[in-house]
């Protein structure tokens, strides 16, 4: 059931997402264009793990869906803040979220959403990888 609400929510945020595309009208969208399957030869080493976009900044103006994977007890990054919002989805492993001084443990099918110009951050508090998708915009700001 879980993975039922999970590519609902998937294939939701994806609807949201052509639906908005400022080029829709000049681009022709076919099947190789729209699918991505991800390959391990594409991914982007971080000092924590590594990335994987399936749509990056090119694709779409600006709105990403990237995959980060993130060794046990570690952090790509420092809590930070931008101009962009995003949303994080939590595929596997065990998440700490932290937005303007808390922070809450969640687990797979948790989402968490990160306003613009907010201090946030996440972790990997867990012995296993985590495995979390994000979605920005990063032409929003323009």
């Amino acid at each position: 059931m879980k993975k039922i609400k999970f590519l609902f929510l998937l294939f939701s945020l994806c609807g949201l997402i052509s639906a908005q595309t400022k080029d829709s009208t000049q681009t022709k969208w076919t099947i190789k264009n729209c699918v991505n399957q991800f390959s391990a030869d594409k991914t982007v080493p971080t000092k924590a793990g590594y990335q994987y976009w399936f749509a990056d900044k090119d694709f779409l103006n600006g709105r990403t869906l990237k995959m980060s994977v993130v060794k046990p007890h570690d952090a790509t990054h420092p809590p930070h803040k931008h101009a962009e919002d995003e949303f994080f989805f939590i595929l596997e492993g065990k998440a700490q979220f932290y937005l303007n001084g808390d922070s809450v443990i969640a687990e797979p099918y948790a989402s968490f959403y990160c306003p613009s110009m907010v201090e946030h951050g996440i972790s990997n508090v867990g012995d296993t990888e985590l495995k979390y998708l994000v979605i920005k915009d990063y032409g929003a700001q323009k």
